[in-house]
């Protein structure tokens, strides 16, 4: 797929080989705001995605054939829950994030189900999710847990 001027990307299936890359790119994408609200923990950043890696839910992001990032969709509570959804910082900014957003919502509209997710309480992603028809539906002192339910199809 090709997106503006975010190259050409694909989504492939994660390989239970992927998780220590996707452990370090978590831990650089999120040590601002982990940072921010005084929870950044070097060790801990990394072993909560190796403790959570689920390849049969996770997709890894491709531009030009290069990593760029990962998300994971994972089916629970009657909804599916969009977990880590990390982009290497130099591919944020460009479009890339709404154009993989869009093509796995498009996916779960299309199997009717609600998406929910958490995300750091301050982050900028929350913009994101709201623009795609994500709310709020409760938060803590860390983070916002959110809920978009499938878009209705035109008939």
């Amino acid at each position: 797929m090709t997106m503006g001027n975010t190259g050409r990307w694909t989504l492939r299936p994660a390989a239970p080989a992927d998780v220590e890359t996707i452990a370090e790119l978590r831990a650089t994408v999120m040590r601002a705001d982990l940072e921010r609200l005084g929870r950044y923990d070097e060790h801990r950043v990394r072993q909560r995605l190796r403790d959570a890696f689920s390849p049969r839910h996770t997709s890894i992001i491709e531009v030009d054939g290069e990593t760029a990032g990962c998300v994971t969709v994972r089916p629970a509570d009657g909804r599916h829950w969009l977990e880590h959804f990390y982009l290497a910082p130099r591919h944020q900014g460009r479009g890339l994030g709404s154009a993989v957003l869009r093509a796995v919502l498009g996916r779960t509209d299309e199997q009717g189900v609600t998406v929910a997710l958490n995300v750091l309480r301050g982050s900028s992603a929350r913009r994101l999710y709201e623009r795609y028809g994500f709310v709020m539906e409760t938060e803590d002192p860390v983070d916002v847990f959110m809920a978009r339910p499938p878009a209705r199809s035109e008939p």
